[in-house]
């Protein structure tokens, strides 16, 4: 094996996520991959001018660049690490998980298409499709997650797009990705999964033939809650006409932020299995609580799609929901009391995070709105984080022994 060659893109997750995508000989013989803090590049000569417009032009790629809007030494080194995670043959890396989307959205539903998605989709997604692509003359039907039949009857001649999460926010539910992903074959129809909360440790849906999995990299990926990424990996068939339109848009994650995610993805192997332990106790704990009403968790036999997440799934994941017995002004008074997770609305990182999903999610709704909507009062969502499971078990048991005094 050369000396200088990305290695090890084919081991365990545990290992890829350290080693894959990566050139063994770097700069200045460095171990870890340098920030390339430039925003463009130089040419020798107009020979290597030439050289490099012919290579590229014939599609040809390597490790040269010329501006730092079509790439970076590492960004690149991050894409070829998160290609190799979800074994894909590429990845783009962009500004955030909502870029993301909007670039998958905007390359394959031209003026007049049509895009059917799942029902429990993060609801800046369900906007997006539901709201703003009806200005390009897009229009959406949103199903039931789950609902095969519905999901094939929505499709029309002009559907370029299938579209679902897995597990969903914020009930989780489980998507049967391999036969979500045979309708779309079947049909003709582009498929892309958003897998922020499988993480590639947990879920690779590109191994069910599903053609793009997308994640928010502020989430799990980067670990840390210090970046804002998103991420699109699959085939070069799919994925480089994206990357292409990137490179005009302009929505690209820089060098920094690249670097961050790299280190965020040594660990996450680590952390992702830690998280998953660490929620499957808690929802256990929660589920035998008698001030909870329902939690909402793969894990647990009691969830409807358990026995789907048993078979397509390594493990369960790190966010639960639940409600409390209660209302609002309960359910307040138990987030309050919490004394370990902070009250903010991402998850995914080294601390525990809890949500009131109708107050921070669906803030401009009212109540009434808010539960026709789903989202009943007293919902609450919690993103483990990396804490001993059994402070976190005794953080959430005096809290909720104050909805019993």
């Amino acid at each position: 094996m050369p000396h200088n060659h990305s290695v090890r893109n084919h081991c365990l997750p545990s290992t890829a996520a350290v080693h894959a995508g990566e050139n063994r000989l770097k700069a200045q013989h460095a171990l870890i991959d340098p920030v390339f803090q430039t925003s463009t590049y130089t040419f020798d000569n107009m020979a290597d001018v030439v050289a490099y417009q012919e290579a590229h032009n014939k599609g040809h790629v390597d490790d040269r660049f010329e501006y730092g809007r079509y790439g970076n030494p590492t960004t690149a080194a991050a894409e070829a690490r998160l290609a190799a995670l979800e074994h894909a043959e590429t990845a783009i890396l962009v500004a955030s998980g909502m870029a993301a989307l909007a670039y998958t959205f905007l390359q394959y539903l031209p003026s007049g298409s049509h895009i059917v998605m799942t029902d429990d989709s993060y609801r800046r997604t369900r906007q997006l499709c539901e709201e703003h692509l009806k200005k390009f003359n897009v229009d959406c039907t949103v199903v039931p997650l789950g609902d095969f039949a519905a999901l094939e009857a929505a499709i029309r001649p002009e559907t370029r797009l299938l579209f679902s999460e897995t597990p969903s926010n914020p009930y989780l539910r489980v998507l049967d990705v391999e036969r979500f992903a045979g309708i779309g074959q079947r049909r003709g129809v582009l498929t892309a999964i958003d897998a922020t909360f499988s993480t590639p440790i947990n879920l690779n849906p590109l191994a069910y033939g599903v053609d793009l999995v997308i994640h928010s990299a502020t989430k799990y990926l980067g670990g840390h809650n210090d970046l804002l990424a998103g991420v699109i990996a699959g085939s070069h068939k799919v994925v480089d006409p994206i990357r292409d339109y990137i490179g005009i848009l302009g929505g690209i994650s820089d060098p920094n932020t690249a670097y961050l995610l790299i280190r965020g993805l040594k660990t996450l192997s680590l952390r992702v299995r830690q998280q998953n332990e660490t929620a499957q106790k808690v929802a256990e704990f929660l589920s035998a609580h008698p001030a909870i009403e329902t939690v909402y968790y793969p894990g647990l036999e009691t969830h409807p799609g358990y026995e789907l997440a048993s078979k397509q799934m390594k493990g369960f994941g790190g966010v639960l929901s639940f409600t409390v017995k209660g209302g609002r002004e309960e359910t307040f008074r138990f987030i309050d009391a919490l004394q370990i997770p902070f009250i903010s609305p991402s998850l995914g990182g080294t601390e525990s995070l809890v949500l009131h999903v109708a107050a921070q999610a669906y803030s401009d709704l009212d109540a009434e709105q808010c539960l026709k909507a789903g989202i009943p009062q007293n919902l609450v969502r919690l993103a483990l984080g990396i804490e001993d499971v059994d402070d976190l078990i005794a953080d959430l048991g005096q809290a909720l022994r104050t909805l019993q005094a």
